[in-house]
C-alpha cells in the first residue's frame, strides 16, 4: 500500500493546533453523541497571534487552491471573526478583498437588516471552523443568494472526515462530502482527520505516539 505524501501545510498546522491546545486528546462526547478521542476547539485560538496564526494558514490554503472567490462571508459567531482575520491576512499577502457577516437577529434601527460590512456582491466564499452538520452552511447560501449573490465555496480549519448523522442514523457521507456532493459548493480544508492520523503515524514523540490506536479505531469506526 502506497503512503500517501504529506501535506506540509496541514502538517504545519496540525503541529500549531496541538502546540496552541485548540487540538486536544482524551474523551470527547461529541454533538452526535460520539466518544472521540481529539477534540478541535476552533474558540481556543483566543489571543492576537494565535488568531494571525490560523489566518495566515486559512490564506495560503485558499492561495494554493484555486477557488475563485470576490469577496469573504463569516456566518454568526465563530465565522465572524474568522473572516475578518483571513481578510486581513489575504490582504497582507497581495489579495485585497472584502468581507461580511450576518447577525443572528435583524437590526431595526441605524443601518439596520441582517448584513454587516461590504455589500455582498459576485462569488462569496464563506468561512467558517468546521462543519458539523451543513446547517450553517445552508443558511449563508440563503443569505448570500437572497442579497443577489453566488455562494462558491466554503474555506474551514478541520475536516473531520467522519459519518453525518441524520435522525441519528450514520449518513453514507460526511458533512464535507453533503456541502460539496449535496449543496455543490467545493470546500477547502486547512487540514484533515487523516492529516492528524498522518502526524501520530510517524511523529518520534512518545507521547503523541499513544493517541494513534484510539484516534485509528475511532476513524475506522465512524470514518468516510
Amino acid at each position: 500500500m502506497q503512503v500517501p505524501a504529506p501535506d506540509a501545510l496541514a502538517q504545519e498546522f496540525v503541529r500549531f493546533s496541538l502546540q496552541a491546545g485548540v487540538l486536544r486528546f482524551g474523551e470527547f462526547k461529541t454533538k452526535a453523541g460520539r466518544l472521540s478521542p481529539y477534540f478541535f476547539n476552533a474558540g481556543l485560538f483566543d489571543d492576537g497571534a494565535k488568531l494571525g496564526r490560523l489566518a495566515e494558514f486559512y490564506a495560503r490554503r485558499l492561495l494554493a487552491s484555486g477557488l475563485e472567490f470576490d469577496m469573504l462571508f463569516g456566518p454568526a459567531y465563530k465565522g465572524i471573526t474568522l473572516a475578518a482575520a483571513v481578510a486581513i491576512e489575504l490582504a497582507r499577502a497581495g489579495r485585497n478583498v472584502p468581507y461580511a457577516y450576518n447577525r443572528k437577529e435583524a437590526k431595526d434601527h441605524g443601518e439596520g437588516g441582517v448584513l454587516v460590512g461590504a455589500p455582498v456582491r459576485g462569488r462569496v466564499l464563506i468561512v467558517d471552523d468546521v462543519i458539523s452538520a451543513g446547517t450553517s452552511v445552508r443558511e449563508s447560501i440563503a443569505l448570500i443568494s437572497a442579497a443577489g449573490a453566488t455562494p462558491c465555496g466554503v474555506a474551514i480549519a478541520l475536516d473531520r472526515q467522519e459519518k453525518a448523522t441524520e435522525g441519528g442514523a450514520d449518513a453514507p457521507w460526511s458533512a464535507v462530502q453533503y456541502v460539496q456532493q449535496h449543496l455543490g459548493l467545493p470546500v477547502a480544508a486547512v487540514a484533515t482527520l487523516a492529516d492528524l492520523l498522518q502526524l501520530l503515524e510517524t511523529s518520534d514523540d512518545a507521547e503523541l505516539r499513544q493517541h494513534r490506536a484510539p484516534v485509528r479505531a475511532y476513524r475506522e469506526r465512524y470514518g468516510v
